[in-house]
């Protein structure tokens, strides 16, 4: 749900864009208004709102001062209230990016066509953070195709154990059983695979493991402890853990920073 700042000088415009729109159906919701520039700054501030819709031409702070301003403290998107002769001004005047425009007087059809494109462009804006964030974070990114594809050997031990653990990562795998089935000692194996992939084969296993567990995570549809049993963790505090070795957080603030 977006939260919503409404900036106007102007009562019955402004308390009509507060009461007579229907904001919950846009899936937004108001969370203060202000009656000037200097006003409309200071809850800005407080509340951090997703989108600030403002008139331009106010006492005290104009809206465009105010934005300014904001925006050096406050990540938000941008409406301004404007008539037609003041349309060009406000296009001129406004340097900054992501600003949507609504003429006076206001229709609810447009602000609803409004509200919805910034919604996909949040929506768009923290999936990027979010996965830029997460991407950061994470110590070692498992490309298994490329790890595969360094195995040039004719026997291809390195390869075979590494596509057993993009097969069986959720089971009780280790280098011991898989060079058991390879009929070489694990030794050997554990050797071959530090040589090829520069990773001993347990830290690879975890981190393939914990990038499951954060598409699991990202789905919002299991507890972390069901997580846990479903890529390959026996112990819960294990696993909390290898999470938060791999990505600098634990499991529960990790869920936490996508919300």
């Amino acid at each position: 749900m977006l939260k919503v700042i409404i900036v106007e000088d102007e009562d019955i415009i402004r308390k009509g864009l507060v009461y007579t729109i229907d904001w919950l159906n846009m899936d937004c919701v108001i969370v203060d208004e202000a009656r000037d520039g200097e006003e409309g700054l200071e809850k800005i501030i407080r509340h951090e709102p997703d989108v600030v819709i403002t008139d331009i031409k106010m006492p005290k702070m104009d809206g465009i001062e105010m934005l300014r301003q904001a925006r050096k403290q406050v990540k938000f998107k941008s409406v301004i209230l404007t008539s037609y002769t003041e349309f060009e001004y406000a296009k001129q005047a406004i340097e900054l990016k992501t600003v949507e425009y609504l003429i006076k007087p206001v229709d609810e059809e447009k602000i609803k066509e409004t509200m919805q494109a910034l919604q996909k462009e949040l929506d768009v804006t923290k999936n990027a953070d979010f996965a830029r964030e997460n991407a950061q974070s994470t110590s070692i990114r498992v490309d298994f195709d490329y790890y595969m594809q360094l195995d040039q050997s004719e026997t291809g031990y390195v390869a075979k154990a590494v596509q057993k653990i993009k097969d069986h990562y959720a089971d009780k795998i280790s280098i011991e059983s898989i060079s058991e089935e390879l009929g070489v000692s694990a030794s050997y194996l554990s050797r071959k695979f530090r040589e090829v992939t520069s990773h001993p084969f347990l830290d690879l296993l975890n981190s393939y493991r914990v990038q499951q567990a954060i598409a699991l995570l990202n789905t919002g549809r299991y507890r972390i402890y069901e997580i846990s049993d479903m890529t390959g963790f026996s112990d819960y505090k294990h696993f909390c853990s290898v999470f938060k070795k791999c990505t600098s957080m634990s499991p529960t603030l990790f869920i936490k920073k996508r919300k």
